[in-house]
């Protein structure tokens, strides 16, 4: 049962909720946050970034913000939220080239965050990513498929990734837990030597995260 879901229930039965959450930025919470700092550079030059439980964005490496130019600022002010950034008709959908089976891949993880948490932000974000014009899948994902892949147009390349998603091995803190660092892997040659040609063209990035409620 999630940290979070664990404390609603002791205080439903009248005992003190047994799990701390602090923001990002408490002193406690410094190792982790250089733990997530590491992963994300890492990464480099693939895109990675970290989200926390309704999908807004705590920190990215210097590999994501390069696929997101031409977007309107306004989409990208914080808190930006991933899931709406995807969906949006401004956003990373005009340039998503399967869209329709990315989307569906998308709101069926958060439809299963939905049953587990009944957390009411997150089926409000859900309600407001199907009000959005997406296309039906194509086709049912082939059976010899191993993942869901993300292909975005990027000027005149295509780019094709595979994805994974990590969490906290051992948390013991609830904003910890909630915590997924999102990582992006090239699924083809092309996309490789397309990411590293933009990688040597970008500034180191700064390191620090955002305060996640």
């Amino acid at each position: 049962m999630p940290l979070r879901e664990r404390n609603v229930l002791l205080v439903a039965a009248g005992f003190a909720p047994a799990l701390p959450q602090r923001t990002l930025d408490d002193p406690a919470l410094a190792s982790a946050r250089q733990a997530i700092d590491v992963v994300l550079e890492a990464h480099e030059p693939h895109p990675a970034l970290a989200v926390d439980r309704h999908w807004n964005l705590v920190s990215a490496n210097s590999m994501v913000m390069p696929l997101l130019a031409g977007i309107p600022t306004e989409l990208l002010a914080p808190p930006l939220n991933v899931l709406r950034l995807s969906f949006h008709p401004q956003g990373l959908a005009a340039r998503t080239v399967n869209l329709g089976e990315w989307c569906a891949h998308l709101l069926e993880r958060l439809h299963r965050q939905c049953v587990a948490t009944a957390d009411a932000k997150l089926v409000e974000l859900y309600q407001e990513l199907k009000s959005y014009p997406v296309p039906a899948r194509a086709a049912p994902i082939a059976v010899d498929s191993v993942v869901v892949p993300f292909r975005m147009k990027l000027g005149d390349d295509v780019l094709s990734f595979m994805s994974t998603t990590m969490t906290f091995g051992t948390p013991l803190d609830i904003t910890l837990a909630e915590i997924a660092i999102e990582t992006f892997f090239p699924a083809d040659a092309a996309t490789t030597q397309k990411l590293r040609a933009l990688a040597a063209t970008q500034e180191p990035r700064e390191p620090g995260l955002a305060g996640s409620a």
